[in-house]
């Protein structure tokens, strides 16, 4: 399974933010991101494994087209060229490819998306599925029976009545032209409580950077990529009288599957597909409950990894200016993306993980700690950080419901602190993490959408924040009783390390 999750954001600092600048300044203009598919050129000399890179350079044709000669070079083949950010995606057996294209004049970085080789033809849930029998659901709809108005197993999803959104349906349950696209490793639009608001129109494959459309190609690989379904229930399960209900279940949602048919990883060119096909799509917002592999963090002073972050934060401030607000999950770490130094021991995740430790203000998970993005963090039914939950003074813009199974549960029929919503086949489980909650934060942001429609991201975001249930800093966070603290939070009630600005609020959203 993919590294469904996610981390945080880039500037934490005056030095970091203008290295960030520097690293991340260069957005073109926004007129269209439309691809333009370069002709074939001649194959690499198989010295090495067959890789894919990213080309990030200046993006006026005369500069695209000379680089694109220099690829062929090089040893490279073009596999789609994003002409308006200036991102080619290239296969290359060449393994001096990445240094070659780094002294090509326009070429502002370039590297490797991946350490493992091609293969012919991250993601932040915590722990398996529980899937909810038939005994266990019929337990649920009689107790969903005494609730006016409830689905058949809404007493089970305590989180919907924590943020108040099911006294926000009874208002506004969302508008149709506002689209939530979850980008991940697909979704079952067959689904009975999906199917009445997918929008295959705005739905996508972008496995391999380039996007493919044809009916389906939207879907899960297996029923065991079933993170996407249960992210697009959790959003927009319609009140149909069928299963479960989302956070705003009058909007759509539309999925743009990500990961790599072999690996279920998601690389960079993926991702970069992902952002472009929704901005040009006209999606409003999209989900992100993944980190791009195969780096937790991505430190810029590795030129393959500087590449990554470029690629990818060219793709989001596309989408961004063009009306699209991202939203993605923190992580489930539990790290202090504020802190001077994390361990990382699980990258790269497609080859063999080396042990790093690295400063999370100048390695970054991506997309989380891209600017502008939403990052979100995880609670439970108390409203207290989930205990895996990454989280970061300055760094978590705000919190929602992920579900914890360990030291929140609820007085629910099932008491599953964990997030009950669609699974592929018609189905229903739970699951728990910050990829729960991001889809939380990405429906009420919808709900702000469908109140405020000419709002733009960034006014979005402050509406967010603005409505947020506030949170104190916690006395204690040792959870389980053995003396010591599981995690430090830092700041004061109007932002802070778990929370951020607070708890997002469905009801206030729709008032």
């Amino acid at each position: 399974m993919a590294h469904l999750r996610s981390s945080r954001r880039l500037a934490l600092a005056v030095p970091v933010a203008l290295s960030l600048t520097a690293s991340l300044g260069f957005l073109p203009g926004v007129a269209s991101a439309a691809p333009v598919a370069a002709p074939a050129t001649a194959t690499a000399t198989a010295e090495g494994p067959n890789l894919s890179y990213v080309v990030n350079t200046r993006t006026d044709r005369r500069t695209i087209a000379s680089v694109q000669k220099a690829i062929a070079a090089a040893g490279g083949k073009v596999v789609i060229t994003y002409d308006r950010i200036g991102v080619i995606v290239v296969h290359s057996a060449n393994p001096e490819f990445g240094a070659t294209m780094r002294a090509v004049r326009g070429v502002q970085s370039a590297g490797l998306t991946r350490t493992a080789p091609l293969a012919p033809a991250g993601t932040t849930d915590e722990g398996a599925v529980d899937f909810l029998t038939d005994a266990e659901a019929a337990k649920v709809k009689a107790a969903s029976a005494d609730i006016p108005d409830a689905e058949p197993l809404e007493a089970d999803q305590w989180d919907l009545r924590s943020i108040g959104a099911d006294k926000a349906a009874k208002i506004n349950d969302g508008s149709r032209r506002v689209t939530v696209a979850v980008i991940d490793t697909g979704v079952d639009d067959t689904h009975p409580d999906l199917a009445p608001n997918f929008s295959k129109s705005q739905s996508a494959n972008c496995d391999g950077g380039v996007a493919d459309t044809s009916e389906g190609a939207w879907r899960p690989y297996t029923v065991d990529d079933y993170h996407g379904t249960h992210v697009a229930g959790e959003i927009a399960a319609a009140r149909n009288g069928i299963g479960v209900a989302g956070v705003a279940p009058g909007v759509k949602v539309s999925s743009i599957n990500v990961t790599d048919k072999k690996s279920g990883l998601f690389y960079a060119e993926s991702v970069v597909c992902a952002f472009v096909f929704a901005a040009d799509h006209g999606v409003e917002i999209t989900n992100n409950s993944y980190y791009v592999d195969p780096w937790l963090y991505n430190c810029m002073d590795d030129p393959d990894q500087k590449a990554i972050v470029d690629a990818v934060n060219r793709a989001q401030k596309y989408a961004t200016k063009k009306g699209t607000l991202h939203l993605a999950s923190a992580g489930n770490s539990n790290h202090d993306l504020a802190s001077d130094a994390i361990v990382d021991a699980s990258s790269p995740n497609d080859t063999t993980p080396v042990e790093r430790t690295i400063d999370p203000s100048e390695c970054f998970d991506v997309p989380t700690q891209l600017p502008g993005i939403v990052t979100v963090s995880a609670t439970g039914v108390k409203n207290e950080k989930s205990y895996y939950s990454t989280y970061g003074n300055g760094v978590v813009d705000i919190a929602a419901p992920g579900g914890d199974r360990r030291y929140q549960l609820p007085d629910t029929p099932s008491k599953d602190g964990r997030i009950l919503s669609t699974m592929p086949d018609g189905k229903y489980g739970f699951l728990q993490g910050t990829s729960m909650a991001a889809p939380h934060a990405s429906a009420v942001a919808a709900l702000l959408k469908s109140t405020h429609p000419w709002a733009s991201p960034k006014q979005l975001q402050w509406l967010m924040k603005a409505q947020a249930d506030k949170q104190t800093c916690p006395e204690s966070y040792d959870q389980n009783g053995d003396g010591t603290q599981d995690a430090v939070c830092e700041g004061g009630p109007r932002a802070n390390g778990f929370y951020g600005h607070g708890i997002v609020n469905a009801l206030k959203a729709v008032k």
